[in-house]
């Protein structure tokens, strides 16, 4: 069974004012909680790739770490997180940026990625794309080969997209 993206859609949760007051926030636990939904997330994340075509999947800190890690074994690929500063323990290099409610660092280790490795990007949204482009940054600056950006949800009206427009970008859900 395959679930279309209104499916996906309509098990998302709104919940206004959080984390502070204006913000409509996109609860992607009901999702994760259905093991129907869930992996047919997963199988609309990567639906254009196959085993062996992506060495690492990439997951954004913290709710792309749920998606991308489930990616990365159904591409039988590697998972390198991207995490909020100062949580990883070797050395890294770190990209600040702006969101949609306030600022943060983003970094990944130094040897995460051999140059020219092809990468799958994941996210769970794509909001103004202030992390997703710092995550990207991130990865040029590794020489990483980025085959695609994908996230499970995008706001569109925030217009994120021209941000990153240099790499190919794919959302399953879109408000």
């Amino acid at each position: 069974m395959s679930s279309s993206p209104q499916i996906l859609s309509d098990a998302i949760r709104n919940v206004p004012d959080f984390p502070k007051p204006g913000i409509q926030f996109k609860d992607i636990t009901p999702i994760l909680s259905n093991p129907v939904l869930f992996q047919n997330a997963i199988d609309a994340l990567i639906k254009p790739h196959q085993p062996g075509e992506i060495e690492q999947v990439a997951g954004i800190d913290a709710r792309g770490f749920i998606f991308a890690s489930a990616a990365a074994l159904r591409l039988n690929a590697g998972f390198v997180p991207i995490r909020k500063k100062g949580k990883l323990p070797y050395n890294t290099h770190e990209e600040s940026y702006d969101l949609e409610y306030g600022s943060n660092t983003v970094e990944v280790h130094t040897d995460a990625f051999s140059p020219g490795a092809k990468v799958l990007l994941v996210d769970d949204l794509l909001a103004t794309g202030g992390t997703a482009l710092a995550a990207l940054k991130l990865l040029k600056r590794l020489k990483a080969q980025v085959v695609e950006a994908v996230f499970l949800v995008e706001l569109t009206f925030l217009n994120a997209r021209e941000k990153i427009s240099h790499i190919p970008t794919r959302t399953i859900i879109s408000y």
